[in-house]
C-alpha cells in the first residue's frame, strides 16, 4: 500500500464561520424560509394527492405511476435546466419555476373541486408539477455556493438539509390534516406555501458570479452536455455521486414500510406513521449536530462508513420483528443518509467550477432522483418476488456491496481528507 497525501492538499482548512453569524445574513435566513415553504408544499400536495388517487383507483399501481410521471419529465429536462441554470439569473429561474409549480398545484385544487372521477387528468398534472420540478433542481442546488463564502458552505448546506427535512416532516401532516377536513384544502394550502416560497425570494443577495473566460456559449445540448463530461473526467465528482446513487437505489426499504408494519411488526396506522417519523427525527437530530460541528476532516472515509452503516440499518430493518428495533433501525438509516447528503451537497459544488455547476447540479439531480424513483420500484418488485422482509434484507446487503465497490474503485474518494478551496474564481457581492 502506498502512501499518498490527503486530496485537500498540506494547508489546513479555513475554519467555517459560526451558525450563528451566518444566520446573520438576511440572505440566509429568507433562503431558508423559501426552502422548507417549498418543501412543505410539495410533500403536503403529494401526500393528499396519493391519497386521493388510491380512493380514486384502489390501484398500488397507480400510485407507482405518480412517481415516474414525476421522474421522467426530471430525466428528459435536467441537461438543458442545467444549462438554463449557467446561463440565467438562478435566483429567478428558481421563482419561476415555483410560480409553475403553484399554477400546476392550483389546477389539482381545481380539478378535487370538481370531482375529478378520472386518473388520467391527475396523472397530467403531476407530469407538469415534475416538468417544474426539474427546472427548479438545478438553479436550487447551485444558489447555496452563490450565497455565501466558500468557508461558509460547510455551515449552510446542513442548513439547507434542516430546513429540507423540516418540510418532510410537516409537509405530510399537513397535506392529510388539510385533505381529511376538505380534499381541495389540501392543494389550497399548498399554493398558499409555494407563494410564501416565492415571496422571500427577493430578498436574496447573491455573490457576483465569475465570468467566463472567452466567448461565453449559448445554452443548448453541446453546452449541457458538458455537466456529464465534468463528472466523468473527475473521478471524486463520479465516485460521489455514483455512491449514492447506487445506495439509495438498493436501499430504498421506505417504500415498504407498509407491508412490513403489518405483516411482521403487528402495528396500526398510527404505528406506521411513527416509523416514518423516526426517519425524519434521526435526519434532523443529525443536521442539527452538523450546523453546530460541521465536519472538517476524513471526509471520504466519513461518507463510505456512512453509506455502510445505512445500509447494515437496512439488514436489521429487514430482518426484526420488533417495532423498537424497526424504530431505531429507521432512525439510524436516516441519520446515516443525512450525513452522506452533507458531504455530497458539500463537496459537489465546492469541486465544480462555477461555470459548470447548473450543469453538473442537473445532472446529479437527475441521478439522484432516478434513484428515489426507481428504488422504491425495485424494492416493490423483489418485495413481490421475495416478500418484503427478504427484499429489504437483500438491499441492504447490495448498499453495502456498493460501498466496497466505490472505495475499490475510487481511491481518490476515499482519500479526501477536508473539504477543498472552491474552484470558481473571486466572487463579488452584488
Amino acid at each position: 500500500m502506498h502512501d499518498e497525501p490527503p486530496v485537500s492538499g498540506t494547508a489546513p482548512p479555513t475554519p467555517p464561520p459560526s451558525a450563528r453569524e451566518v444566520l446573520r445574513d438576511r440572505s440566509v435566513v429568507a433562503f431558508l424560509v423559501s426552502v422548507t415553504a417549498a418543501t412543505m408544499a410539495t410533500l403536503a400536495q403529494t401526500t393528499a394527492l396519493g391519497y386521493q388517487v388510491f380512493e380514486l383507483t384502489g390501484r398500488e399501481l397507480d400510485l407507482g405511476l405518480l412517481g415516474l410521471a414525476e421522474f421522467l419529465p426530471a430525466l428528459v429536462l435536467a441537461v438543458p435546466a442545467g444549462a438554463l441554470a449557467d446561463r440565467f439569473d438562478r435566483r429567478t429561474m428558481y421563482g419561476l419555476a415555483l410560480a409553475g409549480e403553484a399554477i400546476t398545484v392550483g389546477g389539482l385544487a381545481w380539478l378535487t373541486w370538481r370531482g375529478v372521477d378520472e386518473f388520467g387528468p391527475l396523472l397530467g398534472m403531476v407530469v407538469l408539477f415534475g416538468s417544474f420540478r426539474a427546472l427548479a433542481a438545478p438553479a436550487l442546488r447551485a444558489l447555496p455556493a452563490t450565497l455565501v463564502a466558500p468557508e461558509a458552505l460547510p455551515r449552510i448546506v446542513p442548513m439547507f438539509s434542516a430546513s429540507w427535512q423540516i418540510g418532510l416532516i410537516a409537509g405530510p401532516v399537513l397535506g392529510g390534516v388539510l385533505y381529511a377536513t376538505d380534499p381541495p384544502l389540501a392543494y389550497v394550502g399548498s399554493v398558499a406555501l409555494l407563494l410564501l416560497a416565492i415571496g422571500v425570494l427577493p430578498l436574496l443577495r447573491l455573490r457576483r458570479r465569475a465570468e467566463p473566460q472567452g466567448a461565453v456559449e449559448r445554452p443548448g445540448w453541446r453546452s449541457a452536455l458538458d455537466g456529464l463530461r465534468v463528472i466523468r473526467h473527475n473521478p471524486v465528482l463520479l465516485g460521489t455521486i455514483s455512491l449514492d446513487l447506487f445506495a439509495v437505489l438498493f436501499g430504498g426499504a421506505v417504500a415498504l414500510l407498509p407491508a412490513i408494519a403489518t405483516t411482521r411488526l403487528g402495528t396500526d396506522a398510527s404505528g406506521l406513521g411513527w416509523l416514518r417519523a423516526a426517519g425524519g427525527i434521526g435526519a434532523a437530530l443529525t443536521t442539527a449536530a452538523l450546523v453546530a460541528r460541521p465536519l472538517r476532516r476524513r471526509i471520504g472515509p466519513t461518507l463510505l462508513v456512512c453509506v455502510a452503516i445505512f445500509g447494515a440499518a437496512t439488514i436489521v430493518l429487514g430482518a426484526t420483528t420488533s417495532f423498537a428495533v424497526a424504530f431505531v433501525a429507521l432512525f439510524v438509516m436516516s441519520a446515516a443518509d443525512a450525513v452522506s447528503v452533507f458531504v455530497r451537497a458539500t463537496l459537489v459544488p465546492l469541486i465544480t467550477p462555477d461555470e459548470y455547476r447548473g450543469r453538473v447540479l442537473a445532472v446529479e439531480n437527475v441521478f439522484i432522483g432516478a434513484s428515489n424513483e426507481l428504488g422504491a420500484f425495485e424494492s416493490g418488485l423483489t418485495g413481490q418476488l421475495f416478500g418484503a422482509p427478504a427484499a429489504i434484507v437483500l438491499g441492504g446487503a447490495a448498499t453495502i456491496v456498493v460501498v466496497v465497490v466505490a472505495a475499490v474503485a475510487f481511491p481518490a474518494l476515499r482519500r479526501i481528507d477536508g473539504f477543498p478551496p472552491a474552484e470558481s474564481a473571486t466572487i463579488r457581492r452584488e
